[in-house]
């Protein structure tokens, strides 16, 4: 039945190539769009997952860490006086216009505090110190700023707003939703560069929890205390931070739409290519159920099809992503591929194949084993 099965699926190789096409391109297409999406989120929570915090105080509505609200620096010290409390810092995260030397104006995204230290952000830094964002207009520049600011170094001086600054140090896998380069200053610093906007104001507190303390209970007494604020966990504001992106921007349903066309395309392409090469047989098949063999051999003989052309199929359309995850970090992206993906796509790069292999099975059902012996 396997001889049977591929020497009938190979008889034709061009139309056998358009079958693999149709699969390895729903494949790739549901691939890259959802592991560039999951890539995507990963960097709008990034900073929330790598920073020490057991709570989040922003203002009331800030839909995302990148774009919370301002609020008055001084409320981190009624948080500080709240029960349960063993460390609360203020954190600014604004966006700064920088020109390169070349004239371009570059917006990157900022995040500023006193101390980052006991907060664990920036977390990879290479060719400098955190703590050398204490000692004047310092920088820290993600590596991924490559991609628009340029070639970079330590040493080197940018422009804000009239005022330079030093890139002292680089930073690893600090990446934003927005894709805008990320960089790390000192409170200080940017305050004097956008006194309007920062001077006495804060975007975050970050509230670290003593060992005993009961998370419900410390959070439910913020809440009490500053009614006019939200404050979230960590993992709450993960989500919130990812669900404004799905949800909000309408992003997920774009993603659900453009993996849903892929699949519809190539299934069209299977079941086409899969039942004309049933009717090109069709004769051989009326001979095998001529001689005793049943549907339901038939039937094994076409699934045996199916499951050779997914599994081929499948393996032709991750090439290209994998082409593509070496490639897309010089863009500033991520593209992942987890387990539970790469096992989802399988999975449903067989179901594709089998469902379009239905239309061959009612056609076999539905043969005459008397067809042989006309002329």
């Amino acid at each position: 039945m396997v001889d049977i099965a591929l020497k009938s699926l190979l008889h034709d190789k061009a139309r056998f190539a358009i079958t693999l096409a149709g699969v390895a391109f729903a494949v790739t297409l549901v691939l890259s769009q959802v592991g560039l999406f999951l890539g995507l989120l990963d960097n709008a929570s990034i900073t929330i997952e790598r920073c020490n915090a057991d709570l989040w105080v922003t203002s009331k509505g800030s839909p995302n860490i990148d774009f919370g609200h301002a609020f008055s620096e001084r409320y981190v010290d009624r948080i500080r006086a709240v029960h349960g409390v063993a460390r609360a810092d203020n954190l600014t995260v604004t966006f700064l216009p920088v020109v390169q030397p070349s004239g371009a104006e570059v917006t990157t995204i900022v995040y500023a505090m006193d101390d980052f230290r006991p907060w664990g952000i920036p977390w990879d830094v290479s060719d400098g110190d955190v703590d050398d964002l204490r000692r004047g207009a310092n920088v820290l520049v993600d590596a991924s700023a490559a991609a628009t600011f340029g070639a970079f170094g330590v040493g080197d001086y940018r422009e804000t707003h009239g005022h330079r600054i030093k890139i002292v140090g680089r930073t690893h896998g600090a990446l934003s939703f927005t894709t805008y380069p990320m960089m790390f200053l000192d409170e200080a610093t940017v305050q004097s560069i956008l006194p309007d906007l920062t001077q006495g104001k804060t975007t975050f507190v970050v509230v670290k929890l003593q060992p005993r303390a009961d998370l419900q209970q410390v959070q439910q007494s913020l809440r009490q205390r500053l009614p006019h604020h939200d404050v979230w966990t960590a993992a709450q504001w993960r989500q919130q931070s990812r669900d404004y992106w799905v949800i909000t921007t309408g992003l997920g349903l774009n993603i659900l739409l453009t993996v849903a066309l892929g699949c519809l395309v190539g299934l069209v392409i299977v079941a086409q290519t899969l039942y004309t090469s049933t009717l090109e047989h069709i004769g051989e098949f009326a001979t095998l159920k001529a001689i005793g063999g049943s549907n339901f051999d038939i039937y094994r003989i076409l699934t045996k099809q199916a499951v050779f052309c997914a599994v081929l199929g499948f393996a032709l359309g991750v090439l290209p992503v994998l082409g593509m995850r070496a490639l897309v970090p010089h863009a500033g992206l991520q593209l992942l591929m987890p387990a539970w993906l790469i096992g989802s796509v399988f999975v449903g790069a067989l179901v594709l194949c089998l469902l379009s292999a239905m239309a061959s099975f009612r056609k076999i059902a539905s043969i005459d084993p008397a067809l042989v012996f006309r002329g």
